[in-house]
């Protein structure tokens, strides 16, 4: 059976029973605990902790997923894959325990032939929590198994929880035994012999005082119970395909025979190729799939994941002999297997393939320089008597070019040595915490909710008003002072306040939070900050700048007086409606691939990162710009509307990346009718001459195959150009020119600047060879050989290597002759040897000179018998390298 009819009668099933089918997530969430969707209950999240009410009372869906943790153990096991989907069904309050087991048992031991998987009953094995009695009870009533068919486990494998305080419960697996080959019989915890496909949680208890995720206390039952199922497509599918593992079914298998055929080499041959086929093949789909969903290569978080993959990938094909480019060979073998499913991959197979194929040719260039810094590394570690490369040397590697520890690691054995893993893994969770430190920091110091789900569960949902007004009357519910409650604020610091209803926008979207006051009786607040740490709840920074706010006047009925800056909050309107028209130009200008994968929107200031492998011409930026402007000048009609995502995706809308849309309701803003339709929530003008203008200030590379766009907009577009107009004037008052004619009167400059320093460089290096003479006719005579070792200070390498030559061009032919010259330039030392022909016949060479000078300047060298040159960065001692110089040439004569 192909995975798309395991998938097709997954949900047949489930729509059969009464479920709605959910439509996959986007892989990009706003969670702070996730990169990725890593589970298919993900977005079912809010509908679990009671933030949200859910539309339906059973939901099935077949989620994208993405984990992270396992990826240097892919294709080593037949468990471990970064992308899979998993295949899920939901119930919010509905049906519990025996109705889900009842679903779940059905379809998977119907036979085929009436649309079920057609497991084999004796081969099922249920496990369940082991103090889950009720479970227990009902497997045995459904399914007729003995108790001793009946598998109890532990919390580890079947309690599940989120690690906080919240909603969990026990579990039961669905297990199928694959045969004594692959583990003792009755052996639960060998994985590959009693393989688990399919998860039920029963979600029913209410966790408190969350020490870890098996240490916790119950304080009692949900409200309502819930069902959160998953079950890994993949597994099923290497099941019931009759083949080994994940790696070989029919959705990825494909690309390891592509593989095949561009190596040469042949799966199942060799343990150590296999893996490599394994990582080609779920690296390639995964990349492409994040991808799809908006990632970028980059250094940080969820562009490293990519990088990461791509680059292990592309090793993987490098170490099975394949040298030229790989992608462009695999990554439409994967597309046009997933695309069966995901139609968006043939859609945006443009900007897919040229994400990605940049990104190759990138590593392929940094390969080289990150092997040739290894080797160095490597040399110098060797050089020392030492066994092991140095924690930092392997996460500069890593950190610098992109280098995955474990290809640091291989390198290392194949020269003979070790790497310092505890110290590579040190520097990386310093990195790890700088960069949680610096987001907490960022965004209110929200990483920790627990506090804000409190205010939200007591209080219920902010009511949020930024699109209707710019004040409101309000009442405070909280008041927080380092993440926790606090007791007042006083004159002067910094906390955070909790209102029933708000007319402040909170940042989200690139738009960043509005600026303004809060006033209440005797004091007044500024405005720094407004975040939604959890979903339905809006919390204000802000700093005393008048009087003393006290919990006990927060807790009272006083009512404060919320107002926007309208100044502000006009500049951010016309920031981000221009971020839409400046895309909607991008698109315009470069085709419809040009997608927006990021921006940042403050008052008066638009940044938009879009997916692009190469820079812009000066001629298309300003095209961008009229195009811009154009649309400003017609006074488009800016509006939104709300509508289901399907309606809007079929209306045209673009759903930008890295953005989470309500699946049930979403928000499309238009400018100009089909023009411009995108998925937003921001604040915006009502028309598109209210923007002002818009002043593209710069274009330029933000990553591999991403770009990015600055413009001014409003009163600071306006005061840029002024700013420029002053240059321009100060220019032409200097030049005494017109404006008109101030690009050729400056030409004319530079055109003559560079004609006088090609006439100095002459006159310098005449006076630099002036000399030549006079240190050929005082040669030294050591041993029958003509000695000339000079200094010149001042002199960087090509002038050193040139006053050698000359030198060594004056000194009689035919005797013996050598020159060294030294030179010391902004802290940096050159050194050149040049020996002629009849020096050579004595057994001198230049290579031995430049090493003998190396322990003086603290470098090294190298070159031929009759040209060697050198460098170091010790200049304190280069009188006695000169002096080394003749002592090397006596020892050898």
């Amino acid at each position: 059976m192909d995975t798309a009819e395991i998938r097709r009668r997954f949900l047949a099933h489930f729509e059969n029973a009464g479920h709605t089918a959910v439509p996959s997530a986007s892989l990009l969430l706003d969670d702070p605990n996730l990169l990725f969707v890593n589970a298919g209950m993900v977005p079912f999240k809010p509908y679990f902790l009671g933030q949200e009410t859910p539309p339906y009372d059973r939901a099935t869906s077949i989620q994208k997923c993405v984990r992270t943790p396992d990826i240097e153990d892919v294709g080593k096991t037949t468990r471990h894959g970064t992308f899979f989907e998993m295949c899920g069904n939901f119930s919010f309050g509905d049906y519990f325990k025996e109705r889900a087991i009842e679903l779940a048992w059905d379809l998977v031991t119907k036979p085929q032939s009436d649309g079920g998987w057609g497991f084999d009953e004796a081969k099922l094995y249920p496990s369940v929590y082991v103090d889950d009695h009720e479970a227990v009870a009902l497997w045995k009533k459904i399914t007729g198994l003995p108790d001793d068919r009946i598998a109890r486990l532990g919390k580890s494998e079947n309690y599940w929880s989120m690690g906080v305080p919240g909603p969990g419960g026990p579990c039961s697996e669905i297990l199928i035994d694959r045969g004594p080959a692959y583990g003792a019989d009755g052996d639960f915890s060998a994985e590959d012999r009693y393989l688990e496909f399919w998860n039920l949680v029963f979600m029913q208890d209410e966790l408190s005082a969350v020490r870890s995720k098996e240490d916790f206390d119950i304080a009692g039952q949900l409200p309502k119970k819930n069902i959160d199922t998953g079950m890994g497509l993949e597994r099923v599918a290497f099941m019931t395909q009759g083949v080994e593992n994940m790696y070989e079914i029919d959705v990825m298998f494909p690309v390891i025979e592509r593989a095949m055929e561009l190596t040469g080499r042949k799966y199942g041959a060799d343990p150590v190729d296999d893996v490599r086929f394994r990582v080609i093949a779920d690296h390639v789909r995964s990349s492409m799939m994040l991808i799809s969903d908006g990632v970028t290569p980059g250094n940080e978080a969820r562009g490293y994941v990519l990088r990461r993959l791509l680059r292990r990938a592309v090793r993987s094909v490098r170490l099975l002999g394949y040298e030229d480019p790989a992608l462009p060979e695999l990554l439409p073998i994967s597309r046009d297997k997933m695309g069966e499913t995901y139609t968006d991959l043939h859609s945006d197979w443009e900007r897919i393939s040229r994400v990605a194929f940049a990104e190759e040719e990138a590593f392929r260039k940094t390969l080289a320089s990150g092997t040739t810094i290894f080797d160095t590394a490597a040399a110098k570690v060797k050089k020392a008597g030492g066994t092991s490369l140095a924690g930092e040397q392997a996460f500069a590697l890593h950190d610098t070019y992109g280098f995955p520890i474990d290809l640091t690691l291989e390198m290392a054995s194949e020269a003979g040595l070790s790497v310092d893993e505890p110290g590579f893994r040190s520097l990386m969770a310093e990195q790890r915490d700088r960069a949680k430190a610096d987001a907490k920091s960022k965004k209110g110091q929200h990483a920790d909710t627990g506090v804000y789900r409190g205010i939200l569960d007591e209080h219920g949902p902010t009511e949020w008003l930024a699109y209707e007004t710019l004040a409101t009357e309000s009442r405070a519910l909280a008041l927080l002072s380092g993440g926790a409650p606090a007791t007042v604020l006083g004159n002067g610091e910094v906390g955070e306040i909790v209102l029933d209803r708000t007319p402040f926008y909170a940042e989200s979207g690139g738009q960043v939070a509005d600026a303004g006051i809060i006033e209440f009786d005797g004091g007044r607040l500024e405005v720094l900050d407004v975040q939604r740490p959890v979903r339905g709840l809006v919390v204000h920074q802000v700093r005393v700048v008048d009087g003393e706010l006290s919990a006990d006047a927060v807790a009272g009925s006083g009512q404060l007086h919320a107002q926007v800056d309208p100044d502000w909050r006009t500049g951010a309107r016309q920031a981000h409606s221009g971020t839409h028209v400046v895309h909607a130009a991008l698109r315009q200008v470069l085709g419809p691939s040009a997608l927006q994968s990021g921006s940042y929107n403050r008052p008066g200031y638009l940044r938009l990162d879009f997916g692009w492998t190469t820079g812009l011409s000066p001629a298309q930026v300003r095209e961008i710009e009229d195009v811009s402007n154009h649309a400003l000048r017609a006074d488009l009609a800016v509006g939104a509307q709300y509508m289901t995502l399907p309606d809007a995706k079929e209306w045209g809308a673009v759903a930008l990346f890295g953005e989470t849309y309500d699946a049930g309701k979403v928000r499309v803003v238009e400018i100009g009718g089909p023009w411009s339709r995108e998925l937003c929530g921001g604040t915006h003008v009502d028309h598109s001459s209210q923007i002002g203008t818009i002043v593209v200030t710069g274009e330029a590379s933000v990553g591999s195959g991403n770009r990015r766009i600055e413009a001014f907009t409003g009163v600071e577009g306006f005061a840029y150009l002024a700013k420029e107009r002053d240059v321009v004037g100060q220019l032409t008052g200097l030049l005494k020119t017109q404006p008109d004619d101030l690009v050729g009167r400056v030409g004319d400059l530079v055109e003559r600047l560079r004609a006088a320093e090609k006439e100095i460089e002459k006159v310098r290096l005449a006076q630099l060879l002036s000399g030549g003479a006079e240190l050929a006719a005082g040669a030294q005579d050591i041993g029958g050989v003509q000695v000339v070792a000079h200094r010149v200070d001042g002199a960087g390498g090509g002038d050193v290597r040139t006053l050698a030559m000359d030198v060594r061009g004056r000194l009689p032919h035919d005797a013996p002759g050598l020159v060294v010259v030294i030179g010391a330039a902004d802290g940096k030392v050159s050194v050149v040897a040049a020996l002629n022909e009849a020096a050579q016949a004595r057994g001198l060479s230049a290579n031995d000179l430049v090493r003998a000078v190396g322990p003086f300047i603290d470098g090294k060298g190298g070159g031929k018998a009759d040209v060697a040159q050198g460098g170091g960065t010790d200049t304190s001692r280069l009188d006695e390298a000169l002096a080394a110089v003749g002592a090397t040439v006596a020892a050898a004569v």
